[in-house]
């Protein structure tokens, strides 16, 4: 129960190891799973259960979290509305009680120092929304759905949450024979404009972040992948404030590794954070479990450090314990893990990119667009004739290996 490996001020290219990976602690899986599954009642109880006041239980699992974080030094927290306190029967009791609860965290994290990476309302547990939030057929639904983001943001700015997510689990369809698509897409927009100005208005100058996911527990959901998040925002006009939290396991649950929904973020200017977890190969379902793979994570290390690190972002141990992991310690042998793992993915990708010829090698590979020509084809100074007519007048292109395992090598030498 001790770091091997993560050192929060050993300084990596000048900057703090804690300040490379920003690690945060997610509410909900940390202190809310109960080891329930779709076959089997919960294996989990805490201190706090006992506590039948809402308002008394969602104070003392705060006092019990800081606790925990505090003794791990991780910097920050995320947050679900739900999360730090139950809903009221009225909407009037719900403020009140958040409101406690935003005064309570206030005052942790002025003696902890520990942050509040980022807010996001719970837009999928609550029967209103199952047939979605935003994208809901029912105007009266996307009211109830905005008055629970406007409470999720005006905490969020308030406790100086570096940034705000959307996660739309049920922004999707189950079916087209009852959807119009392109009309809840459209509202989906409209109430992401309207979450945004909100912000805006009231002081919040962090990104507002779209976390994608191909499905579960909707067949589709209008956040697929990266790229078409990417698509999504640019479509609407939404890129300047809006960028992308990428999870592992909803990645690869796309058909994607996680590498390949970070680079396309980054490709596109938008990545800003992580939820960090793994799934089961054998499992295909979001499993969450916490990231130990180092060489998947050295990979994803490679694109962030590369797209310049994280800013407002960081690494949300957006990951949960076992069923039958029931003892407290394994919530801490969990996180220690886990942050060990990235730093040693963060020490192997920096060594790569200071130390090996990956880059250049790569760079190599694309030599023929550094020439004259290839630079008057990247720049649109070429018609498709004068392109034909270079391929007539020289011979066959020669071919040349992708070194495709020299390239896994340098990795797997490095870690």
């Amino acid at each position: 129960m001790e770091f091997r490996t993560y050192q929060p001020d050993l300084l990596i290219d000048g900057k703090r190891m804690q300040d490379h990976l920003r690690c945060a602690v997610s509410w909900w899986h940390t202190f809310g799973t109960t080891g329930s599954d779709p076959f089997g009642m919960p294996t989990m109880k805490y201190p706090w259960d006992s506590i039948t006041d809402p308002l008394s239980r969602g104070l003392a699992k705060m006092d019990a979290g800081f606790e925990f974080i505090s003794r791990l030094r991780i910097p920050f927290y995320c947050f679900h509305d739900v999360d730090l306190v139950d809903e009221g029967d009225t909407p009037a009791e719900t403020d009140r009680r958040m409101r406690r609860l935003v005064d309570h965290a206030k005052q942790w994290q002025k003696e902890t120092g520990i942050q509040l990476l980022w807010g996001t309302a719970n837009l999928t547990g609550h029967p209103r929304y199952m047939n979605g939030a935003a994208t809901n057929p029912d105007l009266s639904v996307v009211a109830r759905a905005a008055l629970q983001v406007q409470r999720t943001l005006d905490a969020t700015i308030e406790l100086g949450g570096a940034n705000y997510v959307f996660w739309g689990g049920r922004e999707g369809y189950l079916s087209l024979h009852n959807t119009d698509m392109r009309r809840e897409k459209d509202h989906y927009a409209r109430f992401l404009e309207m979450a945004r100005d909100y912000g805006r208005k009231n002081g919040f100058t962090g990104p507002f972040l779209i976390e994608p996911k191909p499905m579960e527990p909707s067949k589709h959901q209008y956040d697929y992948d990266a790229e078409t998040v990417v698509g999504f925002l640019r479509h609407y006009g939404l890129d300047s404030d809006f960028k992308l939290n990428i999870e592992v396991n909803h990645a690869t649950l796309a058909g994607h590794s996680f590498t390949h929904d970070l680079q396309v973020a980054a490709d596109a200017g938008l990545f800003c954070s992580i939820d960090a977890n793994r799934g089961d190969e054998q499992n295909g379902w979001d499993t969450d479990q916490f990231p130990i793979n180092i060489l998947e994570l050295t990979e994803a290390m490679l694109v962030i450090l590369q797209a310049g690190g994280f800013t407002t972002g960081g690494i949300n141990f957006d990951a949960k314990v076992r069923r039958n992991s029931i003892d407290p310690d394994d919530r801490i042998i969990a996180h220690i893990s886990g942050m060990d793992a990235f730093a040693k993915a963060l020490l192997a990708a920096s060594s790569i990119l200071k130390e090996s010829p990956y880059l250049s090698a790569r760079a190599a590979r694309y030599a023929s667009f550094d020439s004259e020509t290839g630079r008057r084809f990247e720049q649109g100074g070429m018609t498709l004739p004068e392109l034909a007519a270079m391929a007539a007048s020289t011979p066959e292109p020669v071919l040349a290996s992708g070194r495709q395992e020299w390239f896994e090598s340098v990795i797997t030498r490095h870690i």
